[in-house]
């Protein structure tokens, strides 16, 4: 069902962190620095795919998601939704629900058999195809996402997420250069808020999280093993 009711934006933001505090999606460690996959250490770390096993928390995500997209991109923008391998799969699946709309999905890289192709279901030449991931961090890993759309003669110029990291400036020139608009429910700036109002971590923590977002390239040197 499409949401009719639409909150403010800091509300949605405010909320959204909440969530992913309340199910131990966000992580901080000041101690013992989690390794990202770029092999570089952090102090958070945010696991988004938790909320496909809270139904009511992920149903009210995907109605902010659905409100947030129609707001920014407009009520009929899109003709398609695509989910990329893995984690934007079911998070696809619930908005294309929401907005009675085909849904697709786009593999990181051809299966390498049959028709060895990167897009699963029906995407049509000149389809509108909003993007649906979990997180974002820098950016890059949507562009292989976006080609792959773009090559079937439809067109990518919206992508939305749950979380976006927001503290590396690149970002938006990183997509904005590829003709790509990020949509996102809220940032590690929200989830610090909330968390310091909740008194869910120490204050030493938080401070040395919050030192990290800050300069998280600085940080990443002077942790470096």
């Amino acid at each position: 069902m499409i949401p009719s009711t639409y909150p403010a934006k800091d509300e949605i933001a405010r909320l959204t962190a909440r969530m992913l505090l309340e199910i131990g999606a966000v992580n901080f460690n000041t101690e013992t620095p989690y390794t990202l996959a770029s092999g570089l250490p952090s102090p958070s770390y945010i696991d988004c795919r938790k909320l496909i096993s809270f139904p009511r928390i992920r149903a009210t995500l995907m109605d902010f998601m659905a409100v947030t997209v129609m707001r920014d991109a407009g009520f009929e923008a899109f003709d398609n939704i695509a989910g990329g391998e893995t984690a934007g799969i079911p998070f696809a699946a619930l908005m294309a629900e929401r907005l009675a709309l085909p849904m697709t999905y786009v593999r990181k890289k051809p299966k390498g058999y049959g028709r060895n192709a990167r897009i699963e279901g029906v995407m049509g030449e000149g389809d509108r195809v909003l993007l649906v991931e979990d997180l974002t961090t820098d950016g890059g890993s949507k562009l292989s996402f976006v080609d792959a759309i773009r090559e079937t003669g439809a067109t990518c110029g919206h992508t939305a997420v749950i979380f976006y990291y927001d503290i590396f400036p690149e970002t938006r020139k990183t997509l904005g250069d590829h003709g790509v608009q990020l949509h996102h429910l809220c940032t590690w700036w929200d989830v610090l808020t909330e968390a310091r109002a909740q008194a869910n971590f120490s204050p030493e923590t938080l401070a040395e999280v919050e030192t990290f977002l800050k300069d998280p390239r600085k940080w990443q040197e002077a942790n470096k093993k």
